[in-house]
């Protein structure tokens, strides 16, 4: 299956580029991946999300240039010298998802992806599925999507004919999750009335807040239901991203909380002015780059988390967070490209959000 040259296009990027383009042409390839190359397209390595990961944990700049986190030998096939069984049996294996396919002088002339042939997509591997609990967070009023919220709650916002909260939920069952937990209180009975009129089969609890307790103090009302490793998202958030690995990571680190967080990047518009002395320029940065990593609002927990909630308080993730710094728990963060975070609490992301999940 050979691609157009403009589609080709998009999945390479110039080994001149820093992290920060990679990872942003990687993104907007919408695959995980992406082939570095030379002004003549000849082949230099890969970048997967991994690979972007990896170097942010490891501390790389995002300023830093590619070839930093890039590898330079990666799995390759021939031009003319191979057939679909042996890129299958190459898939099969497990250990990639994307082949370059170049010539005897590594140009590239196309990259297989592993759902060009197998019954799988490339963005997300599952042979490994999971079987934990999830919480979703759907009692808040969602304040943002204001006037809509006022009539409808947050939930079941639609996104091309379903609700925000089902979509949410349909990613994990993708992923192998089936029980699910909502904790409610604005609105609840329109969202408990939706999910008894749907054709899907979830095993769905309700946590009913008597009153509002912050953005996890309904948490406190799972203790005597969840004793194993859970997962916590708030109802306004989609995560594109292989949920076992979040959850690998987070075992294999032995954390108590690991936090799924956004690399974002902010350009300031101005010159920014350095300034010492008392008021001496230093120096003037003409419209400057910084990156960030920011909580998405997803979080994978142990139940140790919920001993630290307060019962019948206000706490908000945030005093999760505190405390268990305070008792010296280990906290991860698990980052994730910019694009692989929908947050549709807001009118900008909303609309991105119709146009990305169509």
């Amino acid at each position: 299956m050979f691609r157009t040259d403009q589609e080709l296009q998009a999945m390479l990027a110039k080994q001149s580029n820093s992290l920060r383009n990679a990872v942003k042409a990687m993104d907007d390839a919408h695959q995980g991946f992406i082939a570095i190359v030379d002004d003549t397209r000849k082949l230099c390595g890969i970048v997967t999300d991994g690979d972007f990961r990896r170097a942010i944990l490891d501390g790389h700049d995002l300023s830093e240039n590619v070839c930093a986190c890039m590898q330079s030998d990666p799995v390759t096939i021939i031009d003319g010298e191979y057939d679909s069984m042996s890129a299958k049996d190459i898939f099969a294996e497990g250990t990639v998802q994307h082949i370059p396919v170049i010539d005897e002088n590594r140009i590239v002339k196309d990259i297989i992806y592993s759902s060009d042939l197998m019954d799988q997509r490339p963005q997300s591997n599952l042979r490994d599925t999971l079987s934990i609990p999830v919480v979703i967070m759907a009692g808040g009023k969602g304040t943002r999507l204001e006037p809509f919220t006022k009539i409808l709650p947050k939930p079941l916002i639609p996104i091309n004919g379903k609700p925000i909260i089902q979509i949410i939920m349909d990613r994990f069952v993708q992923h192998g999750m089936q029980e699910f937990y909502l904790t409610l209180n604005y609105k609840s009975k329109m969202i408990e009335s939706y999910f008894e009129d749907i054709d899907e089969q979830y095993n769905l609890r309700y946590i009913r807040e008597r009153k509002p307790l912050g953005t996890a103090g309904s948490l406190k009302l799972l203790e005597p239901q969840i004793s194993s490793t859970f997962i916590v998202s708030n109802c306004d958030i989609i995560i594109r991203s292989d949920y076992y690995d979040i959850y690998e990571f987070h075992k294999n680190k032995d954390y108590v909380l690991t936090i799924v967080g956004s690399v974002q990047h902010q350009q300031i518009p101005y010159g920014v002015c350095k300034i010492e002395n008392g008021g001496d320029l230093r120096e003037i940065i003409e419209k400057p780059n910084f990156d960030f990593v920011v909580n998405t609002g997803m979080y994978i927990c142990e139940p140790d988390v919920l001993d630290v909630i307060k019962a019948g308080q206000i706490f908000h993730m945030t005093d999760v967070i505190h405390a268990l710094r305070q008792s010296n728990c280990k906290i991860g963060v698990y980052p994730v490209s910019e694009k692989s975070w929908i947050d549709v609490g807001q009118w900008e992301e909303y609309k991105r959000a119709i146009a990305l999940i169509q």
